[in-house]
């Protein structure tokens, strides 16, 4: 298999950092420390790093960027957004969309053509690079954009794929894709264009395989190169439902997310895997999926990461989950 996205080098680990915890997301991380958990991830072997103008209104571009700057450009890859400007504000709260202690700017929807160009070339302003080796349409969704979302949609596929091909063919991005969490708007923008890469958020998890029957495997078919995020459904699959107010997409877990959990972890106690390890090995086993994009928001938090892909597990894990109903008879096991 081909791989876009690099694993680890030196482990081979198909693991790379999300850059929306160095924005600020619902807590704020220093300068300082911020530096240190991507100076730790590359000395661990990372090199891949995603990262977008809606994290922090500018701050996780400002923050990798400064720390990626002084490593051989061809040594990594990074990729940002587009569908999001920013507009300096002096007066702008300094918390908004689920960050905190933001830069002083607002956001405002652009998917135009021109907007799409302006997004690029101030994304690399904040990076201090001169091109993006993966640029995303960011939340082009009906979740995010309402009853909007099919004239947004529209303009995805007539405006803004068609610059991100211009700026490709100028050599300002690599490849381009969507960066979202809804398998619906990947499959109606394949139903009329083409992408290189996907950016999917959640939606192919233990808890959550909805990208598993229609999406993955059009991905497989077209060598659309699959990135996850939020394999642990946003804290599930990463605390356990022990955990103090556990949360499933960014909100409280509901009963049956809490009971399907509660399943998986009987499993993972019977046979000693940590949940951490079962969640971020399982969904690689796709071969649409490269790589698992992980919202560090510490060293600690990455260094763990990086053990649990290394935890051995013995294939009788995965069937006793298949078993179990807890995973699809048709989903790829490790």
């Amino acid at each position: 298999m081909t791989f876009f996205f690099p694993p680890c080098a030196g482990s081979g680990l198909r693991l790379g950092l999300g850059g929306a915890p160095l924005g600020n997301l619902f807590e704020a991380v220093g300068d300082d420390a911020a530096r240190q958990l991507v100076e730790a991830a590359w000395q661990s072997g990372c090199r891949s790093f995603d990262t977008a103008p809606h994290y922090g209104h500018g701050l996780s571009e400002h923050r990798l960027g400064a720390a990626l700057r002084g490593q051989p450009r061809g040594d990594f890859v990074l990729s940002s957004k587009v569908g999001r400007l920013l507009a300096p504000d002096a007066d702008a709260p300094r918390a908004q969309h689920g960050y905190v202690d933001i830069l002083p700017f607002r956001q405002s929807w652009d998917y135009s053509a021109a907007g799409t160009r302006r997004s690029v070339e101030d994304s690399l302003q904040r990076l201090g690079l001169a091109r993006l080796d993966v640029a995303y349409v960011h939340d082009p969704d009906a979740a995010t954009h309402g009853a909007n979302a099919p004239s947004v949609l529209r303009q995805v596929l007539d405006d803004t794929l068609p610059a991100l091909r211009q700026l490709q063919a100028e050599g300002l991005v690599g490849a381009i894709g969507l960066g979202t969490n809804d398998v619906e708007v990947v499959l109606q923008v394949l139903a009329e264009g083409d992408l290189d890469v996907l950016m999917l958020a959640g939606r192919y998890s233990l808890l959550d395989p909805s990208a598993l029957p229609e999406l993955l495997p059009q991905c497989t078919a077209r060598g659309v190169r699959v990135a996850l995020g939020g394999v642990f459904n946003s804290g599930i699959l990463a605390t356990g439902t022990r955990a103090v107010a556990p949360t499933f997409n960014y909100a409280p877990a509901a009963r049956e997310w809490l009971e399907r959990t509660a399943q998986i972890e009987s499993v993972c106690e019977n046979f000693g895997v940590p949940l951490r390890a079962a969640a971020l090995q399982f969904p690689l086993a796709h071969p649409a999926v490269d790589i698992v994009m992980l919202g560090a928001r510490t060293v600690a938090q990455w260094e763990d990461a990086h053990a649990m892909l290394r935890h051995a597990v013995a294939p009788e894990f995965w069937t006793a989950l298949r078993a179990q109903g807890l995973i699809s008879a048709e989903a790829p096991t490790p």
